[in-house]
């Protein structure tokens, strides 16, 4: 059975691993690599690359020294322009929505997201040891595929209406935040609503990402999505 570690989740940066038992893909890079190696140490030797879904720094501040420690970097041409030069360029793969590809015992398919990047993507991730599909979409408003088979979704839950409301008024959070965050990050209501409208006759498990620091209670949260699911569902 696939295996998901989290290393960090949040606006202060994002790195998680899948690892199928034969090898290990990196999801973000948005920590130090000094902090990445350190706690993938022991996945390291089957370490095969990791995935950048854009260049913002809680997701992509570690890639370049990742690279430079021999770990090749997947994304997409607009996220590696966004990002500049790296020290290793070679181990830079560029990826495109839509077009599938292979790396280790990973069939992986990019799918374009929205969020106010370059070119940002999420990552539809299969593996061809345990057969189990794996869903992986952060930092984005919207999706409009929808998917079936998953078995493991890893989906961001940024925020909720009613809290972010109540902290505008209470004076918290700027209004101007507001349009932002509705135009660039999943609320818990979006993901309910994808969720709801998404084939979970697979499923098996839940993962909610990159939840704020201020407009989130990730009790509620895990509590709405598993209500509205009857799938286990976890916050990291």
């Amino acid at each position: 059975m696939m295996k998901i570690h989290c290393l960090a989740s949040g606006s202060a940066g994002n790195s998680y691993a899948v690892d199928d038992g034969e090898s290990v893909l990196l999801l973000e890079a948005g920590v130090p690599a000094r902090r990445i190696a350190s706690r993938y140490l022991k996945l390291l030797p089957r370490v095969v690359g990791c995935l950048i879904t854009h260049e913002h720094g809680d997701h992509a501040s570690g890639a370049a020294d990742l690279s430079g420690r021999g770990i090749d970097l997947y994304m997409t041409a607009g996220t590696q322009a966004a990002l500049g030069e790296f020290k290793c360029p070679y181990r830079i793969h560029n990826v495109r929505a839509q077009e599938q590809f292979s790396v280790g015992t990973w069939n992986v398919l990019p799918f374009d997201t929205e969020h106010d990047a370059a070119e940002p993507v999420g990552f539809l991730i299969v593996s061809t040891v345990t057969h189990e599909k794996l869903l992986f979409a952060t930092d984005t408003y919207y999706i409009k595929y929808r998917f079936s088979g998953v078995n493991i979704f890893m989906a961001e839950c940024n925020y909720s209406l009613p809290i972010l409301k109540e902290n505008i008024e209470a004076g918290f959070v700027a209004a101007s935040q507001k349009n932002r965050l509705l135009h660039s990050h999943f609320s818990l209501e979006h993901v309910i609503e994808f969720l709801q409208q998404t084939d979970l006759s697979a499923a098996q498990k839940i993962y909610l990402l990159h939840a704020s620091d201020r407009n989130s209670n990730v009790k509620l949260f895990k509590q709405e999505v598993q209500r509205a699911t009857g799938i286990p569902t976890e916050v990291l």
